[in-house]
């Protein structure tokens, strides 16, 4: 679908390089711009693949090339700025400024190229010069003042959770800006921070605190509103239960033999099972206790109630292919695009580039003459041409 789209992707880590990794599974062209050390997280290992690189590095940066480009040199500059000439999409995460000073906001670029989308991942948004660090997000945008056991400390998510999101965010961004300019021609400066992606993502939290004035408290693995919504010991591990409706409720109290309960009037409605969850949920434990949790689960799934293991990642692989889905990516070193598109499905052409791999590469932007280096220089032959021919769009 993106086959033609060139991507110059001057972002790092996580956020940005996941969001133009699944440009690239659509078959955009993304060219990786990094500096003379590598993204950082070529560095941040182990664990290491069977190639002994970074599975950091490698989970978000498939089907893209590598350039290596000192922006603090005259020559680097020049490259990088022809780079993002040629492209229909630039997408940086530097802290802000950064880009204007090398010429390569979208002001700059946009006076040259008035077809160029660019986007800006920040921490904070445009105004602060905070770095942006998941941890700290999840800190200061209210994610861990709802995570972790009610006594307990604060909690992070056991993955970088803003980042995905915003990342997200960052591609649903610049698809919009695409659609656009496919109307007008024009391009435009897509905006997408942690912070307020974070925000976002908050949803019913956030809306409480919003209607109520009170800030939610942090209750472990329970729901703030639904009952029974919490893991249970069954006789050998874990299981989740996500009662959403009485109906629900009443299979449950049958299937565990207390049928009874689903007439009491303190567990009959779901408001009164969320005020009473003290008492219900060491009911149910008991009940589960008395068998191996895949029983469970077995049995309730089977009754339309919904219950599950709670696996650990290798686990949970097994069990969406287990489902028929194919949750990882050919080669088996990274977990499949989540979108499915039935006429033009992703693509996985190639793993993460080396660092540097694709220095040789030719690009041209609306002036440029055939054989032009990537610097400027007339009649250099260097070698590849990019994977996909690159249409230049002029605007309407």
């Amino acid at each position: 679908m993106l086959a033609g789209i060139r991507v110059a992707d001057f972002s790092r880590v996580l956020a940005g390089p996941y969001a133009t990794m699944l440009m690239a599974d659509f078959g955009a062209d993304v060219i990786k711009v990094e500096p003379p050390g590598g993204d950082e997280t070529r560095a941040w290992r182990p664990p290491v693949d069977a190639l002994g690189r970074s599975t950091y590095f490698g989970a978000v940066n498939r089907g893209k090339r590598s350039v290596v480009l000192d922006l603090t040199t005259e020559a680097g500059l020049a490259r990088a700025r022809r780079l993002a000439a040629s492209a229909d999409v630039v997408v940086e995460n530097f802290r802000p400024g950064v880009m204007a000073r090398f010429g390569l906001d979208h002001a700059s670029l946009a006076a040259g190229n008035p077809a160029i989308i660019s986007c800006s991942i920040t921490g904070f948004g445009a105004g602060a010069g905070m770095p942006g660090y998941d941890l700290l997000v999840q800190a200061v945008g209210g994610l861990m003042s709802v995570t972790g056991h009610p006594g307990g400390e604060p909690v992070k998510a056991g993955v970088a959770l803003v980042d995905v999101i915003t990342a997200q965010n960052a591609l649903s961004g610049i698809l919009l800006a695409l659609r656009e300019r496919d109307r007008s021609g024009i391009g435009q400066h897509v905006e997408v921070n942690l912070l307020q992606s974070l925000l976002s993502a908050l949803v019913n939290q956030a809306s409480s605190t919003l209607a109520t004035g009170q800030a939610p408290a942090r209750l472990g693995n329970r729901h703030p509103s639904i009952a029974p919504y919490a893991v249970f010991r069954a006789a050998d591990r874990e299981l989740v239960l996500a009662v959403g409706n009485d109906r629900q409720f009443r299979t449950l109290a049958r299937l565990i033999g207390r049928p009874e309960l689903a007439d009491d009037p303190r567990y009959a409605t779901n408001p009164a099972r969320v005020a009473a969850r003290d008492e219900l949920e060491p009911l149910l434990e008991a009940a589960f206790a008395t068998r191996p949790a895949a029983e469970w689960v077995g049995v309730c799934t089977d009754a339309g109630v919904p219950a599950g293991l709670v696996n650990d990642i290798a686990e949970a692989v097994a069990f969406a292919e287990g489902l028929g889905l194919d949750p990882v990516a050919p080669g088996g070193a990274s977990i499949a695009n989540p979108v499915g598109l039935g006429r033009t499905p992703a693509a996985y052409t190639e793993g993460p580039p080396g660092l540097g791999e694709h220095d040789g590469a030719v690009w041209a932007d609306a002036g440029a003459r055939p054989g032009d280096a990537p610097d400027g220089r007339a009649g250099a032959a260097e070698n590849a041409a990019p994977r996909h021919p690159h249409p230049r769009k002029e605007p309407a």
